[in-house]
């Protein structure tokens, strides 16, 4: 019954915020390096975010740097993503994913994805 479930997306305008959660059952979340990806209309998935196990590391895309923030909640087995200044280039369906390992370099997350959540940035 591995499952990750994402919340929080909808329609917010150029500027506004918008905060993604992504809770897991049927695992512990803690023991997993967790990972934000969103996939835009006609283009390829790529990775927003990322975060260790213990919360202490992370790292993000050069294009949400300084207006997204990663965040883990272990005892709610609950990871967020808080963006701020949102603009209509971050419109995307937005997914959460988990993989063995405590790092955040660039492999594969194979280990459970959820089914994602839509954002979009429009006046």
């Amino acid at each position: 019954q591995l499952q990750l479930v994402e919340s929080g997306g909808g329609l917010v305008q150029p500027g506004g915020s918008l905060r993604l959660s992504c809770v897991a059952s049927g695992f512990t979340l803690s023991t997993y390096t967790i990972g934000w990806f969103r996939q835009a209309p006609g283009k390829e998935r790529e990775r927003v975010s990322c975060i260790i196990r213990n919360g202490e590391g992370s790292n993000y895309a050069d294009s949400v740097k300084g207006r997204f923030t990663i965040s883990r909640d272990n005892a709610k087995n609950t990871v967020y993503l808080q963006m701020n200044s949102l603009k209509p280039e971050d419109t995307a369906v937005y997914y959460c994913a988990t993989r063995v390992g405590n790092n955040c370099l660039n492999l594969p997350f194979t280990h459970a994805w959820g089914q994602g959540t839509q954002v979009t940035v429009s006046s």
